[in-house]
């Protein structure tokens, strides 16, 4: 699974919902092989693997805009992150980042092509085995659940980017017409509760799902909808009974030497020198580089917003400031060449900070220390930080191509996620003291190791320590979404935690109306609450399908 079979991944692709091309749909792809070459079990499991490979976003077609790490539709388009770069860079960006609906932006239709690939690829899967007959029934049930589970993935996706979308199974032929006019959350709960009913509890290999797994997602889907009851019966399962657990280091998380770990819950594997000319090495995230002289040297991309880097500042206590974060910033270097003399922020920090962030002063992992203005593309449009979690240590990364190619997994689901959704369950239903317990879990876990400078001391002023109690509900609320913003920034997740949540025209309306007065391009933007929780249908697939089919969403 580390290294991807490339050769079948385009081999049965089928029709519009791969090259969202019309003249593609009356053709048949060069290089395809028959059915009949694929309908046994070394073949179906090629095909599997390759449905497997579009996990990443990148295989119909190499693009930044369609990453697991949904860099710009969760944190872009939230209070995590600016676009970076420079203003005309990829301005596109800058569209989504303001919240103005344009459906005709290109990495929207990106996105999708990634997504319904991915989805038909599976359906591929489910339509081999049944003509398989060198498997067991067992181990047809095991790959169809398996498949099953990745189609239920991929729509989850592209539910939580556009809402209403088409469900497509394997029973479907007509590529063309495939309406969104049905809420597809029971399909795509049916698809994991397949899997967990048929795949096993342990993975043949990383990277492949497993039962717990299953349970995990459908848990998480659960959550998307607000149906708890259901959530907290499969939550407490996998807690109770699964084989994860919190890892002794925030850290162990982000770093290639510790990927596939007691955490990971669900990882999309990248890899790189495996002769898939690094296409498979986090290449949506090629772009998140610090700029100039630094390691990657490209491009400037993604950069953590004043805003987030605030929200790690911590009291007297070593607890988070939940009302009042952002009076204050955090000290930066913004407009001071680095060669000026510079000294960081003083105050008391969670550590999680610079391990999630590149900031002037301090060690930038083992490359040497941020020196500020010179990594940042441009600093006055983009700010002062840079994009630091997933990125690969000098050494690590061998193989590679391209200094842009990164091994380290995508860590799609943690432990840590699942202690928090379970969290705020037994915040909605008063059990304050169970929600205190899982919140302290990670609290406690966060100060286990700190970054430090060349002497081995704390690179800066940490301080994190557990809650003593959570005194109110409204309070425990506050405390476990600000922990999940801390524990999961730049990871994608924090849009669309917002729009479940309810709440996300109130904070991100609050964001924009500081960011403002830094970022003069956010000027005039503004969050509009039933308009921008949901990104729009893309207009190449309208214009595929027919506005009288597939419906935009706003």
């Amino acid at each position: 699974m580390k290294k991807k079979v490339l050769i079948f991944t385009a081999a049965i692709c089928m029709g519009m919902m791969t090259s969202c091309k019309e003249e593609f749909l009356q053709t048949t792809p060069l290089g395809v092989r028959a059915e009949e070459t694929l309908a046994n079990k070394t073949g179906a499991n090629a095909v599997l693997i390759g449905a497997y490979s579009l996990l990443d976003g990148v295989g119909a077609g190499p693009t930044n805009y369609a990453a697991v790490s949904n860099w710009v539709y969760g944190s872009v388009a939230s209070d995590d992150a600016y676009k970076g770069s420079d203003v005309g860079d990829n301005a596109q960006i800058t569209t989504i980042e303001r919240y103005i609906n344009q459906a005709d932006i290109v990495y929207f239709n990106d996105k999708w092509v990634a997504l319904y690939d991915g989805i038909s690829r599976s359906n591929d899967v489910i339509r081999l085995v049944g003509k398989v007959t060198d498997m067991t029934d067992a181990e047809k049930a095991q790959m169809i659940g398996e498949a099953r589970f990745l189609r239920a993935w991929y729509h989850f996706e592209a539910k939580k980017i556009w809402n209403m979308v088409p469900y497509v199974d394997e029973t479907v032929t007509d590529y063309i017409n495939l309406p969104n006019d049905k809420d597809i959350w029971p399909m795509i709960e049916a698809d994991f509760q397949f899997a967990i009913d048929n795949i096993s509890a342990t993975k043949a290999q990383v990277g492949r799902a497993s039962k717990w797994s299953a349970k995990a997602y459908l848990a998480k889907a659960h959550m998307y909808q607000n149906d708890r009851a259901a959530a907290k019966i499969l939550l407490d399962d996998v807690i109770t009974n699964g084989p994860f657990r919190l890892v002794d280091s925030f850290h162990e998380n982000f770093r290639i030497t510790t990927e596939n770990n007691a955490e990971s819950v669900f990882e999309v594997q990248m890899s790189v020198g495996d002769g898939g000319n690094d296409l498979n090495g986090s290449w949506g995230d090629s772009n998140n580089f610090p700029y100039g002289a630094a390691p990657g040297g490209c491009c400037g991309f993604f950069q953590p917003s004043q805003n987030l880097v605030n929200s790690f500042k911590t009291d007297a206590r070593g607890l988070p400031l939940l009302d009042t974060f952002n009076d204050v910033d955090v000290k930066n270097d913004e407009g001071l060449a680095s060669t000026d003399a510079f000294t960081p922020y003083d105050g008391t920090l969670d550590p999680r900070l610079d391990w999630t962030v590149g900031r002037r002063g301090l060690p930038f992992l083992n490359w040497g220390t941020h020196p500020g203005k010179n990594w940042i593309r441009d600093q006055s449009f983009g700010g002062p930080y840079t994009f630091k979690k997933f990125f690969a240590y000098s050494g690590e990364n061998a193989g590679a191509i391209s200094p842009r190619a990164n091994a380290n997994n995508y860590r799609a689901l943690r432990f840590a996620d699942v202690l928090l959704m379970r969290a705020e369950i037994a915040v909605e239903e008063s059990d304050l003291p169970t929600a205190l317990t899982y919140v302290n879990q990670i609290r406690t876990r966060a100060g286990n190791v700190t970054v430090t400078d060349a002497t081995g001391k704390p690179a800066a002023n940490y301080l994190v320590k557990p809650y003593a109690a959570f005194p109110s509900q409204d309070f425990a609320r506050k405390a476990v979404r600000f922990e999940r913003r801390v524990e999961l920034a730049m990871e994608g997740h924090r849009h669309f935690d917002l729009v479940r949540w309810g709440v996300a025209d109130q904070v991100l309306n609050a964001y924009l109306a500081k960011e403002k007065l830094k970022r003069s391009y956010m000027s005039g933007a503004t969050f509009t609450k039933g308009q921008n929780e949901y990104f729009p249908i893309p207009q190449a697939q309208i214009d595929i399908m027919g506005s009288n089919i597939l419906k935009q969403n706003y």
